[in-house]
C-alpha cells in the first residue's frame, strides 16, 4: 500500500488513474521523485507525511508532521456522535484538540445545521486545521464546513460554561511508560504532544473531563477516543456522569468513551 501511495505521489495522480493506466511509465523527473520518497519512507517517515495527504470519512485531508495522522479508528468517534447529535435541532459541538480538522469536518459533513468550533493549543496544526476546512467546503457547496470556528487554546480553557451540546476529542492518552510499545515512525515523526499524554497516558484526559463538565449543556454530551490501557481507568474518571459508555473497535480493543453530563 505504501508503494502504491508513493507511486501515485510521484505521478500525481488518484487511484482511479493510477488502476486505469497501468501500462504508465515515469518520467526522469517522476522517478526521481519516487526514489526520493523510498528513501524518506525507508527512514521511517510516515507515508502520509511524505505525500502530505491522508484520507478520513471519505475525504482527502492535507497533514504534515505538524499534526496526527488520522486513523480509521478515529471514525467511530464521529459514529458515536451522530445518531445523538441528529436528535438535536442544532447542536453545538466543540472538538477539542483538532489536530488536521479531521473530526470537526467530518461532523460539519454530515451536519449541516450543527455550530461547530475546533480547539488545539498549535497554531501550526489549526494553520491546516484552517486549510483542510477550506478546501473541503467546496466553495458554496458545504457552507457548514466552511463556518468551523477554530481557537488557539489549550483544551477548553477561556470557553463559556454551559455552552456545547458535545465536546469531542481524540486526545492524547498514551503514557511514557508505553513508549517503546508505540511504532517507531510515531515516536519518531509524529507530534509528541499529540501521542503522549504523561507518565500514564491519563493526564490530558483527567484535566479534560472536569472542563468538559464545565463547558457541557446540562444533558450534553463528552465522546472521546482512549486505548485498551486506559480503558479500564477512565470510568473512574467519569463518576457522577449519566449514561456512561466505553465501546471497543473492530480488534476488540475499547476505544471511544461517551458520557452525559447529569
Amino acid at each position: 500500500m505504501n508503494a502504491e501511495l508513493l507511486l501515485m505521489f510521484a505521478l500525481d495522480c488518484d487511484r482511479a488513474y493510477f488502476y486505469a493506466h497501468p501500462e504508465r511509465e515515469l518520467s526522469a523527473d517522476e522517478a526521481t521523485r519516487y526514489d526520493e520518497a523510498l528513501v524518506r519512507r525507508e527512514s521511517g517517515v510516515p507515508a502520509q507525511y511524505i505525500t502530505g495527504h491522508q484520507e478520513f470519512w471519505g475525504m482527502d485531508f492535507i497533514v504534515s508532521s505538524a499534526v496526527l495522522i488520522a486513523r480509521p479508528e478515529t471514525e467511530q468517534v464521529v459514529e458515536t456522535v451522530l445518531p445523538l447529535a441528529r436528535a438535536i435541532g442544532r447542536p453545538k459541538i466543540v472538538d477539542v484538540g483538532t489536530g488536521s480538522g479531521c473530526i470537526a469536518v467530518a461532523l460539519a459533513k454530515e451536519l449541516p445545521n450543527a455550530d461547530i468550533h475546533a480547539s488545539d493549543i498549535s497554531v501550526a496544526a489549526l494553520e491546516i486545521a484552517r486549510a483542510n476546512a477550506f478546501r473541503l467546503a467546496g466553495g458554496d457547496a458545504r457552507p457548514s464546513i466552511s463556518r468551523i470556528h477554530f481557537q488557539q487554546t489549550d483544551l477548553l480553557e477561556g470557553m463559556a460554561p454551559d455552552s456545547f451540546d458535545f465536546v469531542v476529542s481524540n486526545p492524547p492518552y498514551v503514557g511514557e511508560s508505553e513508549a517503546d510499545t508505540v511504532q517507531l515512525e510515531v515516536r519518531k515523526f509524529e507530534p509528541r504532544q499529540a501521542v503522549f499524554a504523561g507518565p500514564t497516558g491519563l493526564e490530558v484526559i483527567e484535566r479534560l473531563v472536569p472542563q468538559a463538565r464545565r463547558c457541557l449543556k446540562p444533558g450534553g454530551w463528552l465522546v472521546m477516543e482512549i486505548s485498551g490501557t486506559i480503558g479500564d481507568r477512565v470510568p473512574g474518571l467519569l463518576q457522577g456522569w449519566g449514561s456512561v459508555s466505553i465501546a471497543k473497535d473492530l480488534q476488540g480493543i475499547p476505544r471511544v468513551a461517551s458520557a452525559q453530563r447529569t
